[in-house]
């Protein structure tokens, strides 16, 4: 059985993740007024429309492409080597030490304590009826899943099928996918949570939720 209040302590020890940011194509690499140590900004805006810090300018055939950051952070990592040179298509250019939000505690401690089941095809995923309706009336937690039981209906090319669960009984804690939204196969469509497994997770989420320390 694994002991949540471990990984939250292991997650306290080191409560970050490098973010290495990579040419996306061959080109002539000129860096922005950055430096080692610096914060940057991730995008922002309501849409996410607004750019985050500039990290970097790729030339090709004289034709830049500006290179942002991706995630809030600190540069821990800068190669001002590469500045003026030719580099490939994946070369990496920084790295970022991203400081974890609440909801990345959150969603890296269920996603070690939850039982993910996949999606066996890239294809859009409903409830049955019977589970919608219940979740509507309650939420989540309140549909119990077992062995067999018919749970979503997969819907690719026009054709919907129905999709039997398959794994430990429990009940539904995280719902992975958005309705009309195509779901890449293996990605986790719910996690399910064993009944006794239940006050123990509750628990810890709370415990990030009262406990964790946002970081600029």
């Amino acid at each position: 059985m694994l002991d949540i209040s471990v990984v939250l302590d292991e997650i306290k020890a080191q409560p970050f993740r490098e973010i290495t940011i990579k040419t996306p194509h061959t080109g002539t690499v000129t860096f922005a007024d950055i430096r080692q140590g610096d914060k940057v900004q991730g995008p922002q805006g309501q849409w996410k429309e607004k750019p985050g810090t500039l990290i970097a300018t790729l030339e090709r055939e004289r034709n830049p492409k500006p290179i942002y950051a991706g995630e809030k952070g600190e540069i821990s990592v800068l190669h001002t080597e590469l500045e003026g040179r030719f580099v490939e298509a994946g070369t990496s250019l920084a790295v970022v030490r991203h400081p974890l939000t609440r909801a990345e505690v959150e969603h890296i401690i269920l996603r070690k304590a939850l039982y993910l089941f996949p999606a066996p095809e890239r294809a859009k995923y409903y409830f049955t009826p019977d589970v919608d309706k219940k979740i509507r009336a309650s939420d989540a937690h309140s549909v119990a899943v077992r062995e067999g039981m018919e749970l979503l209906i997969m819907s690719r090319m026009k054709r919907e099928v129905p999709l039997h669960y398959s794994g430990p009984s429990g009940v539904i804690y995280s719902v992975y996918f958005k309705y009309n939204e195509n779901i890449d196969a293996g990605s986790p469509l719910i996690g399910v949570c064993p009944q006794d497994q239940l006050p123990a997770i509750q628990d810890v989420i709370m415990r990030v939720q009262t406990e964790w320390t946002e970081r600029d």
